[in-house]
């Protein structure tokens, strides 16, 4: 471990991350005009947020940080990838990882893998749909728009919220920390595609203060001790690609899975590369 990563790292294992997750929560939702106002403000300027793609950009319009956050954008601020085979990226950030899932493993980092039975909340059959697949993780860092869109048109067949730490997602914690992804709470959301199987997964972090879905609502908080599950068997939600599937109260961390054979992913999606909610980030094959 490098200095920089005893200094940012190790203090993380001590912290109660779901009280200090429950604060940011208060101060975030904080309807006291003056407070939220600067809340924004500052937030913008650190992190340089770009206000003209808001579709509200009077600061006025947000009854708190947490709107403000989780704001709209303009009208065709993100076209979506309009090729049937195109997967559209689902999120403004950066790509971490992509590549093959490999015996059931899933890269993390150099040095660090997790499994992706663990990820998905430790059911085998759930698991083997992506036995051999494609993943690409994608980094939503605070200056970016926080609302999550679909890459394929999907009917959802489940819901799991799997209970974990909220250890930093950002690149040094990603990098020191085993089993990360498999390790921090998340919301597993299940879709039949045109390509097969897709799992979205929804990884909490350090002051995420809940994430929420369009057809369920808040799933977490509560935080728990023990996997809760939703199967959609009975008129089960279907989303067009390009449609909002969900959304981060704070920032974090989406993991998209697809089956073997079912996806490529483009040549340049690379660790590093900037992304934009819609671009075209690879194509199904199937």
């Amino acid at each position: 471990m490098s200095l920089k990563q005893i200094c940012t790292v190790l203090p993380q294992y001590a912290l109660p991350h779901h009280l200090l997750s429950g604060w940011m929560a208060t101060l975030t939702h904080c309807r006291n005009k003056t407070w939220k106002n600067l809340f924004i403000r500052t937030i913008s300027r650190v992190y340089g947020v770009n206000l003209e793609e808001a579709k509200y950009q009077d600061l006025e319009r947000y009854a708190s940080f947490n709107e403000f956050f989780t704001r709209e954008l303009k009208d065709g601020v993100r076209p979506i990838a309009a090729a049937a085979e195109a997967i559209a990226c689902p999120a403004d950030g950066v790509i971490s990882q992509a590549g093959a899932i490999s015996g059931g493993r899933i890269f993390q980092a150099k040095g660090h893998d997790y499994s992706a039975l663990e990820l998905l909340g430790g059911d085998a059959e759930r698991a083997a749909a992506f036995e051999n697949g494609s993943f690409a993780t994608i980094y939503l860092s605070p200056k970016d728009y926080h609302r999550l869109h679909m890459p394929l048109s999907g009917t959802l067949t489940e819901m799991v919220h799997v209970p974990g730490r909220l250890f930093s997602v950002n690149n040094t914690t990603v990098g020191a920390v085993p089993n990360l992804f498999a390790r921090n709470e998340r919301v597993v959301c299940l879709f039949d595609t045109e390509a097969g199987p897709m799992a979205l997964v929804l990884v909490g972090a350090i002051f995420v203060s809940s994430i929420e879905t369009v057809w369920h609502g808040v799933v977490t908080p509560p935080s728990i001790s023990a996997p809760r599950t939703w199967r959609y068997q009975d008129n089960p939600p279907l989303l067009e690609k390009g449609a909002e599937m969900g959304r981060f109260n704070m920032g974090s961390t989406i993991i998209v899975l697809f089956g073997q054979d079912r996806t490529a992913w483009n040549q340049d999606l690379n660790a590093g590369k900037p992304v934009k909610l819609g671009e075209q980030i690879g194509r199904r094959l199937k």
